[in-house]
């Protein structure tokens, strides 16, 4: 196997996301140790963010896996986004390779689950359990359920910056499940209009993601609303904390509302998915706001311990 063959199948560019996750888990954890007291663990940050890593290779990985084995991957309408890296249907890695990847990245994230679960608490372990039940049964199973995008959303949105934050404390809170919401939202999101090209190819695989169940339009207006909602969430976290004297979310994390103006192309663009001209631009100003709007609000929460 070729070191681009590696590359491609990993997804490498896409593994962005979970640093992005990665860091702002942690930051929420080191936001709460500068406010309440508690520990913060610069090892264990770093650990769980290699942990997200590997989890989000062994997603990708799996998916390759499946895809080429089910044949779609030669079906598929490509882009930088979607249809798969091609790195099986064009030879640079073998479909034993790619096997091979997916179980050692499972073996790599429950050791370092075993780990976590055994210095920090039990409570770690149900987390870690839905995490690789949906990296398993994504492909074979829950692509087939009708509704597919919510474990994205779950799994490598919300679960991870929950878990982000128990291995530094110990225990989730109120507060970090609805500082994960925005997370869990734009994964989901991030999912959902990638899968839009790749409609009439799932199909023929007897897939049922949102934009094959309730059409191309209808997927442009749910995405299109659950965007706005990530703006609405951070807004009404920070009002609260500022009437309630119970700080859900600090005011800088309000820096996260800087990427509206992307995520209003990426909802424009949302509408021309008979177009592909438009719609894949469209499709980059989502990654971007995914991205950085969680980076944002990473840094929202480091100055809100600072200042």
């Amino acid at each position: 196997m070729k070191f681009k063959g590696f590359m491609m199948i990993i997804r490498a560019p896409f593994l962005l996301l979970a640093m992005a996750l990665g860091f702002l888990g942690a930051s929420i954890a080191w936001y709460k140790s500068r406010e309440f007291g508690g520990d913060f663990n610069l090892g264990y940050a770093f650990l769980a963010g290699f942990g997200l890593i590997v989890a989000h290779i062994s997603v990708d990985v799996w998916n390759e896996y499946f895809d080429y084995r089910s044949k779609i991957d030669f079906k598929t309408y490509r882009t930088p986004f979607s249809g798969g890296s091609g790195a099986l249907p064009s030879g640079l890695v073998t479909p034993k390779q790619a096997l091979w990847i997916g179980i050692i990245s499972l073996i790599i994230i429950i050791s370092i689950g075993i780990f976590f679960t055994v210095v920090k608490g039990w409570l770690l372990l149900p987390l870690l359990v839905v995490a690789i039940g949906c990296i398993i049964l994504y492909t074979p199973f829950i692509l087939k359920m009708g509704y597919p995008e919510w474990s994205a959303g779950l799994s490598l949105g919300i679960l991870p910056i929950l878990g982000a934050y128990f291995v530094h404390t110990g225990e989730y809170t109120i507060s970090v499940l609805i500082a994960s919401i925005p997370s869990g939202i734009l994964v989901h999101n991030l999912l959902l209009l990638n899968e839009v090209p790749d409609v009439e190819a799932d199909i023929t695989a007897k897939r049922r993601t949102l934009p094959i169940v309730i059409g191309k339009k209808k997927t442009a207006i749910f995405y299109s609303v659950l965007m706005i909602l990530v703006y609405l969430w951070l807004i009404g976290a920070v009002i609260i904390g500022a009437f309630t004297h119970v700080v859900v979310m600090p005011v800088f994390t309000l820096l996260g509302l800087l990427t509206f103006p992307l995520a209003f192309r990426a909802i424009e663009g949302a509408f021309k998915y008979d177009d592909m001209s438009k719609f894949v631009p469209a499709m980059a100003n989502n990654v971007f706001v995914v991205l950085l709007t969680q980076l944002l609000i990473g840094i929202g929460f480091i100055l809100g311990g600072v200042f």
